[in-house]
């Protein structure tokens, strides 16, 4: 104990000097948006760094794990592809579709929580990859979130598992529509609400995106019914509904941006302000 005292007294002006320099650099960056700004811009550049290099460490040994996603979906697309060819699967092409309005890039995790109320997904690419708020992240199982800020070189997502996420999401076999939310108690779970009763709810039903956004093409999974409840006086039901992602083991999205969602805004604008 005397050693510690005889060491504090020994660099009482050293030690003086730090805690006056760290509070007045507090003070500094408090106090001037510049320095603010440009010191959050470091925080953030410096953890994306620390979580890439971690995550180059941990994608070594999830390579067999990637390996066999990536054998799973070519399985999927070979079996289509034979269809094609077979006439196994008749093609109705839509000149109106044609080219997509939807482009495609890819993006590793670096960073993903899935056990708060309010989670995100770190990626490896931003602004300079010309990432933007509003892409959709999706992988081959289904969707992931959706980028909410972006800096230079990293991009973070929304997860789905995020009390703010409300996402258009419909029934496969029908046009029956609701909004996917997370009520936080299980990270494979989400919830379906403000289905209508007269919907033809079933257990083991595919629920997909509607569409009805400019974020998310309709179609892309999502999951199946878990369970629903629906009481005597509902007009709506609530449904329970298992993840096709394991949204705790996320290695790499792809990213989706629709080419026309800025004309499709304005658009939407101008008619709320003539309302």
């Amino acid at each position: 104990m005397q050693q510690i005292i005889f060491f504090f007294i020994r660099n009482k002006n050293f030690l003086l000097f730090a805690l006056l320099f760290f509070i007045s650099f507090i003070l500094t960056v408090q106090s001037h948006s510049f320095h603010t700004s440009k010191f959050v811009s470091s925080a953030n550049f410096f953890s994306g760094g620390i979580y890439s290099i971690r995550n180059n460490v941990t994608d070594y040994f999830r390579l067999g794990d990637e390996n066999k996603n990536l054998i799973e979906e070519n399985m999927r697309l070979r079996k289509q592809l034979e269809g094609f060819k077979n006439g196994e699967i008749s093609v109705k092409i839509d000149s109106s579709l044609l080219p997509s309005r939807y482009m495609f890039s890819s993006a590793r995790v670096i960073n993903n929580s899935y056990s708060r109320s309010k989670n995100f997904i770190t990626l490896n690419k931003g602004a300079s990859d010309s990432l933007k708020a509003d892409m959709g992240a999706i992988t081959s199982k289904g969707i992931v979130g959706i980028i909410n800020k972006t800096s230079k070189n990293y991009a973070t997502v929304q997860s789905i598992l995020n009390t703010n996420s409300q996402i258009n999401a419909k029934l496969k076999k029908s046009n029956h529509f609701g909004s996917l939310v997370w009520n936080t108690k299980d990270p494979n779970v989400v919830q379906l609400i403000d289905v209508p009763r007269l919907a033809p709810v079933m257990v083991g039903d595919t629920i997909v995106t509607g569409g009805r956004s400019t974020i998310f093409p309709k179609g892309i999974l999502i999951g199946i019914i878990k369970e629903f409840e629906l009481g005597k006086d509902d007009n709506y039901y609530d449904l329970d509904i298992l993840l096709f992602n394991d949204m705790t083991s996320i290695d790499h999205v792809y990213l989706i941006k629709n080419t026309e969602a800025e004309e499709i805004k304005e658009l939407e604008k101008s008619v709320n302000d003539a309302e």
